[in-house]
C-alpha cells in the first residue's frame, strides 16, 4: 500500500493538507499548479468565503468529479 505525499500550504505552512482541498487547488487554480494552499488561504486568495468553498467542494463531489 503505497502513502501519499504529504502535501503542505504554500502560504501559511499548514501540514497535510486533505484530498479534498488539493482537489479544490487544482480545479479552482489550474492542475499544473504544484503550490497548493489551505482552505482559509484558498478563500483569501479568491476572496470569497471559506463556507462557499466547503459547498463547492460537495458540489464537485456530487457532479462525479474525480479529484476528490
Amino acid at each position: 500500500m503505497s502513502k501519499r505525499k504529504q502535501v503542505n500550504c504554500a502560504y501559511c505552512g499548514k501540514e497535510n493538507l486533505s484530498r479534498n482541498i488539493i482537489g479544490l487547488n487544482k480545479k479552482l487554480i489550474g492542475t499544473q499548479s504544484e503550490r497548493m494552499m489551505c482552505l482559509p488561504c484558498l478563500a483569501e486568495y479568491l476572496e470569497v468565503d471559506t463556507d462557499l468553498l466547503l459547498d463547492k467542494i460537495e458540489e464537485f463531489k456530487n457532479q462525479g468529479c474525480t479529484q476528490f
